[in-house]
This record gives structure tokens, sequence and C-alpha cells, in this order.
């Protein structure tokens, strides 16, 4: 990657546009330029370990020893060497040639074998009258199989897909600077293969071009034409007919159904991989997990369940760009379906724009594959009962109740589909298990790029402007504290690269400012930019995210002890015991959304709780405090053993474990008095300030808001308001849509708002608890403090 940077630098200085620019770039400051490596000490961390508890043996078979060892190879690079062939002709032909060597299997009687299926079979003859004549009926219902079968897929055209991967990457090479993948990653993932799965369009083309034969893709039928989901087809797309959405007790919804089942089992025991899209599209409104993802996920856990193939291995994967070339700034808005001619102009727009905008990065990460056998066995045993954030929250918001309940949040915003529904509850419950489990492993393995972590100084440490020296410290500093918090980043090489590359592709959202000390002084630019770094930044938060949870907790254990604007010195005075930061914690993780927080579903509560005081302390801010008379902390040689074990399995939390939270009555911690504590407490605060900010703003909006009023129009009211609240204060990032969302979602889960159904869709009202002032002030004041000024 330095050298592609490099080259980069070297076409800006080139271009005559950028003269000036580059001007500035060439002042120096007398320092020595500093290398930024991916890693700390010998190896780059090892990143997207499947869950120990759930998959035990996965976590120990289906692992690479040599994977840190083994670097990446950028994908849009193919040579000579990429081909069988040699010579002169071939080195300006690799890409034709590339495309030509890649195997594709033959397309075989797949149609048949679906219409053949015995679940097929046993509805169609539940469908044929009993006066009908021999085989007339049957050959209607043929026809109708077949015509659902053309809804769902088409063959493989082998053409089309060669022709489509030499256009692809030619246009790859065009758009991007690279397209990075782990070796390491990979070999795992043939492992798995060989022992048994913009990025709908690259990650195929990505496993593709690494052996992994054609991949199926699980596509939205509502986000393409029909001549373009015919194109899909051709090259692998399935896309689910829309009988198949039909109530349970529906005859055209049954077949439907039946069929999608039987080509889902076809593909599983031709051993084709299939991708599916378990996330919405980024900034679009409603629930971070797909609908039509987890409906996709329940065919393959009923295909395992039912024995069709004895075991399925899934494999979390993730991509990141530096940037999105040539992303929209209303993103959040809806989205026509995209067309043959749309997609085609937009084509040609990025590769006119070719040579006048920076090129961007991309990773692809490809996490540990994991048995779907053995997490269906592992899994049921962690569940546990669970209640309501109403049940949970609403009395200690309301002042009526002081203790949090032991048990955990139940929470689910995306809506159960037509083939979804048709499972068993328990199976679903396992599907939208499985669903937060893959995506937990797919956040955990992304690599940060580096326009989050500029995004993030950018946004909640020097909002008013940096100069450019110093932001070259502090880039540094954000990378390294992300590689120690075992997170992997996608950049490396010398950071005054890297920093200049950065800058050049936020140069919409940043100004750059000449001063006289020959320095350059880095300033956001006000309004949508913004909210676009917010944006940005929300791809680093999971790095510091434990940190970030228990910063806002000890802000409200001090918010009723110390002033928010009295000195450290003052605030490191108070004492904090164990027990007030767990319930602090756990209230903060109760109002969090579950889209944010993602938490493992076999992990309790009071797990993360002792994670988030772990890592508290491990980062320096947080140091234990010997009361007078009490045993050492560190003193385990005089503890008596009990009659019960001393230690239990993880996540093995019952009604017995309160004596052990409660022996945690007498530990007191403070806050350290280190001269770096200070900013970057404040900075961890600020990470989750956004969100909490809008959940703030929507609460002092309940008594200005029109209601009662549809979900979607309660919405562009509160946008309106965090808007018009934004020109006033400068809180830009918190006009968000999605955080609207996210805040009136929150609230009906929460008994503040009230849902009925009507023909113009989900009407909301106030709930009559918080009809009154006085209960809306005190749900502001509850989220107001974990929010540091």
């Amino acid at each position: 990657m330095d050298t592609m940077l490099e080259a980069r630098l070297q076409t800006q200085q080139r271009n005559t546009q950028n003269t000036q620019e580059t001007s500035l770039w060439s002042s120096g400051f007398g320092m020595k330029l500093e290398t930024v490596t991916p890693f700390l000490g010998k190896y780059r961390p090892f990143v997207g370990r499947c869950c120990q508890t759930c998959t035990p043996k996965s976590w120990e078979s289906l692992f690479h020893r040599s994977i840190m060892d083994l670097g990446f190879c950028n994908v849009i690079l193919v040579k000579e060497e990429n081909t069988r062939f040699r010579g002169w002709l071939v080195r300006r032909l690799c890409y034709f040639l590339w495309s030509l060597e890649q195997h594709i299997p033959p397309c075989q009687d797949a149609p048949q074998k679906i219409i053949e299926n015995t679940g097929v079979q046993n509805v169609i003859s539940g469908r044929v009258p009993s006066g009908a004549g021999e085989g007339q009926v049957p050959g209607l219902e043929k026809k109708e199989v077949q015509r659902i079968l053309g809804h769902l897929q088409a063959p493989l055209c082998p053409f089309l897909l060669r022709l489509f991967s030499w256009a692809l990457l030619r246009f790859l090479n065009c758009v991007f600077l690279n397209v990075q993948l782990h070796k390491g990653q990979m070999k795992m993932v043939h492992k798995a293969a060989q022992a048994s799965l913009l990025d709908g369009i690259l990650l195929p083309f990505v496993l593709f071009s690494q052996g992994l034969g054609v991949l199926r893709v699980a596509w939205d039928p509502r986000t393409c034409s029909p001549a373009l989901r015919a194109l899909l087809k051709k090259l692998g797309g399935l896309f689910l007919p829309p009988e198949a959405n039909l109530t349970l007790d529906s005859s055209e919804g049954v077949l439907a159904r039946a069929v999608v089942h039987a080509a889902i089992e076809q593909l599983l025991v031709s051993r084709q991989p299939l991708l599916i899209f378990l996330e919405e599209l980024p900034g679009a409104q409603g629930p971070r997990l797909s609908a039509l993802g987890q409906t996709w996920l329940g065919l393959v856990v009923q295909a395992v369940q039912v024995g069709v193939v004895p075991d399925a291995m899934l494999v979390p994967v993730a991509i990141t760009y530096d940037l999105v070339p040539d992303a929209p700034c209303d993103v959040y808005q809806a989205l026509a379906p995209l067309g043959l001619w749309t997609g085609a102009l937009a084509v040609l727009r990025s590769l006119r724009s070719w040579g006048h905008s920076p090129r961007v990065c991309v990773r692809v990460h490809l996490a540990q594959p994991f048995s779907l056998q053995e997490y269906t066995i592992n899994a049921r045993s962690c569940w546990g009962s669970r209640q309501t954030l109403e049940q949970l929250l609403q009395p200690i918001v309301l002042g009526q109740c002081t203790v949090v309940p032991d048990t955990e949040k139940e929470q689910d915003w995306t809506p159960a589909t037509g083939l979804l529904l048709a499972l068993k509850e328990e199976d679903q419950l396992l599907v939208r298990r499985l669903s937060h489990h893959v995506l937990n492993a797919s956040v955990t393995s992304s690599a940060v790029m580096s326009t989050a972590i500029m995004a993030t100084l950018l946004l909640f440490k020097h909002q008013k402007g940096v100069f450019l020296s110093q932001l070259l410290g502090e880039f540094s500093w954000l990378t390294e504290e992300t590689l120690l918090r075992g997170f992997d980043v996608g950049f490396s090489g010398q950071l005054r690269c890297l920093v200049q590359h950065t800058l050049s592709l936020l140069q919409a959202h940043v100004a750059l400012l000449h001063v006289q000390q020959g320095d350059l002084l880095v300033v956001p630019r006000l309004g949508p930019g913004l909210t676009h770094l917010a944006r940005l930044s929300a791809e680093l938060l999971p790095a510091f995210l434990s940190e970030a949870v228990g910063a806002c907790a000890v802000r409200g254990l001090l918010a009723g002890r110390v002033p928010p604007e009295g000195p450290w010195e003052l605030q490191g005075i108070e004492l904090l015991s164990q027990s007030e930061l767990y319930r602090q914690i756990l209230l903060l993780l109760h109002l969090l959304p579950q889209d944010l927080l993602l938490l493992q579903p076999c992990q309790s509560s009071y797990c993360y709780c002792q994670e988030v005081l772990d890592r508290l302390i491990q980062c320096g801010l947080l140091v234990a405090e010997e009361t007078p008379g009490s045993r050492p902390a560190c003193d385990t040689g005089r503890q008596r053993l009990s009659a019960k074990l001393l230690w239990k399995p993880s996540g093995d939390f019952t009604d017995s474990d309160s004596d052990d939270f409660e022996e945690a009555e007498g530990r007191y911690f403070r806050l350290s008095q280190q001269s770096r504590c200070p900013d970057f407490f404040l900075f961890l605060c600020r990470l989750l300030s956004p969100l909490l900010k809008a959940f703030a703003q929507a609460a002092t909006f309940l008594h200005q808001g029109q209601l009662p009023d549809t979900e979607l129009g309660y919405t562009e009211q509160l946008l309106q308001f965090l808007q018009a609240n934004a020109q006033e204060e400068g809180f830009f990032e918190c006009a968000d849509p999605n955080l609207a969302v996210s805040a009136i979602w929150t609230f009906r889960d929460l008994g503040v708002l009230q849902q009925t159904p009507s023909p113009a869709g989900p009407m909301l009202y106030l709930s009559p608890t918080f009809t009154s002032r006085e209960n809306q002030e005190k749900l502001e004041q509850f989220i107001r403090q974990f929010i540091c000024s």
C-alpha cells in the first residue's frame, strides 16, 4: 500500500489543478516522517474468531495455524502470472485471458430436480381436484412451478459471467486503488468449503476470482428493475418470488414456499456458495438487521435441521471502504429500483471522474467459519428469561423503583416475513439470534479505515479546527489505540502520506487553511459535513464501545454529586462503588438500541458489565481504592473456600450469582488523576453523544410534537426539530434520520409512545403515563445524565 499511496501522491503533484494544495503540503515541519504499521509487535492481530461458547469445535478446528504470517493480496491486480500463458501479448490481454480461465460449473437439471422435490410434489398433489382428468391439471401445476422458479432464479450464462467479470475487473481498477483480501482468511474459507459460504457486485467477484466458484447472491427484488433482475439471475442472482410472502393459509403462498425450499435444498446439495445480506443498506431507515436476509438464513437453517445436508458452514463477511465512491449525501432517503440504464449511467459517471477524484481503498474481511449444526445444538442452552424495555426501565425512569431486574432485554426491530413465520416460534428465535451472532462477527472482523479515524478526530476532538502538525500525532495515537483493542486497520505507510490521502478523500467536508507559520489548519465544514463525519466515525465506535459505555455510566454516576463543569480533581475525589457502576452500566445498556450494541445473544448483561469495568481499569481511567481495614483487592491468598464453586462457566449467571455481586459492595474505584485521563474520558463520552443527544432532544420534543400521527409523519416532525436545533446549537451530528428513527422506536419499546394499526399505517400516540410534563422531564433527565457536555 505504501507504493500505491506514493504513486497516488505523484499523480496529484503532476495534476495542474492541485498545484496550490501541493505547495501547502510541501512545507515541512522539521519532523521525521513516521511509518504507520497495521499491527503492534511482530504479527497482525487475528480478528473475527467465532463464538467459543456456541461453536467451540469450529473455534478450534476451522482455524489456519499460520494465518498471522500470511499477507494480503490485491484481487483486482491481475498480471501475466495469474494466467497459464506468458509473453508480450499476454501482458496486454491478461484481464481477458484471466476471465476465460475461471471455472464455471456446468448447468445441470436443477429445475427438474426442484419440480420432483418431495415437498413440491406434496403441495401439487394437495392442489389437484379429485374430478380432474388424468395428467391435465398436473401439467398446469408444473407450469405454475416453472413460473415461480423463473421469479426465483435462472440458468447461469457462462458467456455473460466471463464478460461481466472482465468488464468489472476493468471498472474496479479505475475506481479503486486496491481491493485487499487477507490470504489467511481465504485459506480458512477454502478449508471450510472442503470440510462441508456496490457489496453484492464486489464480493461475488472477489470469491469467484479466488476459486470458490459462482456465488449465488440473494438480492432484494425491491432494489432492482425487471430488466436488471433478469440480468442478475443470469449471473447467479436469486430473488424471492412475491407469492412466498402471502399468508400461511394461501394456496399460492404454500406452493411458492415449497418451491423456494426445494431450490435452497438443491443449492446446498450441489455445494454452491450462497451470499446473504443480513444488514440493510447503509443509511436506510429502519432496523439494522434485514428481514429478507433473516428469511434466507431461516431457509438454510431449516434445510440443515430436516437433514437435507448434514451441515453448512457459515462465513461472516464484511466490506469496508475508505469512502463509498460517489455516495449521495441523502442516502437515507428511499431509493427507486435500480434499472439497467441508471446503472450504466452511474458507471459512465464514475469512469468520467477517473483521474479527477481521489480513488479509495477497499478491504474484504472473511471471519472464521463455523458449523451451523454445532450452533443449533449449543445455542439453545444459552437461552434465558427476557423482559421488554418497558418492564426493565420505565419504573426506574419514573422513580418508582431503584433495583434493575436481573434479566436480559428483549428487543427485536426486524419484522418477520411470511417464510420466517412459517417456522416454529423456537426456530424463529434461533434464526434471530444466529443473525446477531453473524453480524457481530462481521463487525468485529472489519478493519477500521483511515477516513473513520480522521472523522472521529475532527468531530469529537477538534470541531473548531486543528493544526496539521498536531493532527499527525493524534492520528498515530488513535491508530495505536485501535490496534491495542484487538481491531485491525485497513491502511499502512508513511504517516504524512496517509493523512494527506485521507484529507483528500474528505475534501468536501473539511477546509485546509494555510497559516503564516507554514502549518496547515484543518477545519471541519459545518452543516451536512458534520453529519457525514458522524456517519464515518460510527465505523470506529465498535472498537471503543465498551469504554464509551463505561465512561458515560461514570458520568451518570457523578451527575448528581459533582457539577459537570467542575475540575477533574474534584471528580476524582468521589468514590465509585462497583455495585453502583454495575447499575449505571446496566441502565445505559438497556437504553441503547440492540442494533448499536450488537451483543452476542449468549453473553449476559452482567458479563458485559464486568468487561466494561475491566476495560476502564485497563485503559487507566479507573483505579482501585482500598478502604481502611479491608483486604486488598489483589490479595487472593486468604480467601476461604466456600461450599459452592469459586468459578462458573462464562455466561452461566443464575439467581445464586447475586451473592457474588453482593461481595462487590466493598470494592471502590476513583477516577485516575493522570494528565491524559480528562481528555480521554471526554473523548470516550463524546463517541455516544450523537445518539444520546438525539434521544434527549426527542424527549424534549414530546410536548411539542403533533400526536397522534403516523410513524413516518412523526419521524419527519422529529427530524425537522433536530435540524432546527442543529442550526441553533451546532449539533449537526444529531440531525440524522437514522437517529430519529432509533429514538422513536426506543420510546415505543419503553412505553413512552404507543402504536395502533390504521389504514394509513401504524399510528403513534403518547401513552397516558407520559402525557404529564413531569414524567417527560424525568425521561429527559434520565437520558441527559449520561451526556458529557
